[in-house]
């Protein structure tokens, strides 16, 4: 069995002035530091074998600080599970979005990313994981609309009812490919 557990960063400056961040590098601020360490005492109750994070200093920064926690010194960047990227609309908010494209930005081509694209870049990397972390327990710190975008591939039937939080745990069971989804938007660590 191989236990995967999928980490949204902590907060940012741009979290919390609803700016679409992307691939924008955007640093943890001081809460998000200190909800990566409430997450890594969390999670040091717990055997995890590695940590993946995308390379954006903002995941980056939150497997770096949960490794510390864990004593796991196996850390590895992948660019594949980078946020969605947003095109023009990065650094900017939802009334900046509307006043400049209208209502229906979201239908317009401003360079963003496809959902498409995003999955399938994800499942490669699920893929390559699982060939060469079979059994292991592996903990990964990406965004989250790349791992809403996920969800919708690997839990279909799982209600996404709201924005995943920072520092959040969503974990997987995953035996003869078929990923159980026991844990979904969890940050117990934070209350």
């Amino acid at each position: 069995m191989t236990r995967i557990a999928l980490i949204r960063h902590g907060s940012t400056a741009w979290n919390k002035e609803g700016k679409m961040q992307g691939s924008t590098d955007i640093p943890l601020d001081n809460e998000g530091l200190e909800q990566a360490r409430k997450l890594g005492v969390r999670l040091s109750d717990e055997s995890w074998d590695i940590i993946y994070t995308s390379h954006l200093s903002r995941a980056k920064k939150t497997g770096e600080i949960i490794a510390a926690s864990l004593g796991i010194e196996d850390i590895r960047e992948d660019q594949r599970i980078m946020e969605v990227s947003g095109g023009q609309t990065e650094g900017t908010n939802e009334a900046e979005r509307i006043a400049k494209w209208g209502t229906g930005w979201r239908q317009l081509e401003l360079g963003m990313e496809t959902e498409q694209a995003v999955v399938t870049r994800g499942m490669a990397f699920l893929d390559d994981l699982m060939h060469e972390h079979a059994g292991k327990h592996i903990v990964i710190v990406s965004h989250g609309s790349f791992i809403r975008y996920l969800l919708k591939k690997l839990a279909p039937g799982l209600m996404q009812d709201a924005n995943l939080k920072n520092t959040s745990v969503t974990r997987f069971t995953v035996n003869d490919d078929v990923w159980e989804c026991e844990l979904y938007n969890c940050t117990a660590h934070l209350v």
